[in-house]
């Protein structure tokens, strides 16, 4: 039995190496590259830009209140390592005219030569219904373009506190379990991950099992990647459904409190 258990797993090994695109992409080097940050002049972006630059990168901050744009760039060229690194600064709101975004990312690769990482932080979080969201998908892998798809958890920033103002109680009280990280720790993580062309970037334990259990068919960059997905699954499964419990009873908690509230509402 031990020895049929051992040629399965070694079948499996082989078969994910060939049908997998296990190839790791080739880390990028910072020093000298062109990094480009959409929402950069502030919270994650703006930490995001710091650690590249301490890496030597060349920044394009891209964000619409040219004012925060100015203040990050002089907090950003406190990190520089070399006289030629170059802060460039673009003011230009992203969720607008395509054209005009493209023009100035045409300007920005002017100066400081074609992009080698784009790290999109533009915008925050409204917390809401479900029914109200918008989601749109593209594909970009056929132009050997590697996609770092990061899970921040929740992270001290000014889009944090405009969260919080439209937070359902539930969605509070569940965040609350855990402790809210620095921006600059997120960042680290994120620049980590985006340079050695990992597909999930996650924070702590927490956001590990979660990347983990929520892999589906998510593309792997190494063998030892997939097995431990496929080896942790079980058991990190078993973790989350006590999870799960903890966060229903907090729902129900929460919809008893405003039954009985509008129950007196209602008999006031």
């Amino acid at each position: 039995m031990l020895l049929l258990a051992a040629a399965f797993l070694v079948a499996f090994v082989l078969l994910l190496y060939m049908v997998s695109p296990l190839i790791s992409p080739k880390p990028l080097a910072l020093p000298g590259a062109h990094v480009v940050v959409t929402g950069g002049s502030s919270g994650i972006g703006k930490c995001v830009a710091i650690e590249c630059y301490k890496q030597g990168a060349f920044i394009t901050l891209v964000a619409r209140n040219e004012d925060k744009l100015l203040q990050a760039k002089k907090e950003i060229e406190k990190h520089s390592v070399n006289d030629k690194q170059v802060v460039l600064c673009i003011s230009v709101d992203v969720s607008q005219d395509y054209s005009q975004v493209e023009n100035v990312i045409k300007q920005a690769q002017e100066k400081l030569g074609p992009v080698d990482m784009l790290v999109n932080c533009a915008g925050m979080s409204l917390s809401g219904k479900f029914e109200d969201l918008e989601v749109s998908t593209f594909e970009v892998k056929p132009y050997n373009v590697y996609v770092t798809v990061a899970y921040p958890p929740d992270t001290d920033t000014p889009g944090f506190a405009e969260e919080n103002k439209t937070k359902p109680l539930e969605t509070r009280l569940i965040s609350e379990t855990t402790s809210v990280c620095k921006p600059e720790q997120v960042a680290k993580q994120i620049v980590k991950d985006a340079i050695q062309g990992n597909f999930n970037s996650s924070i702590g334990s927490d956001g590990y099992m979660l990347s983990s259990l929520t892999c589906g068919m998510a593309p792997v960059t190494s063998i030892t990647e997939g097995l431990q997905q496929v080896v942790t699954m079980g058991l990190f499964r078993t973790i989350a459904l006590f999870y799960i419990g903890s966060f229903d009873s907090i729902v129900r908690r929460c919809m008893m409190q405003r039954a009985k509230s509008e129950i007196a509402d209602k008999t006031a």
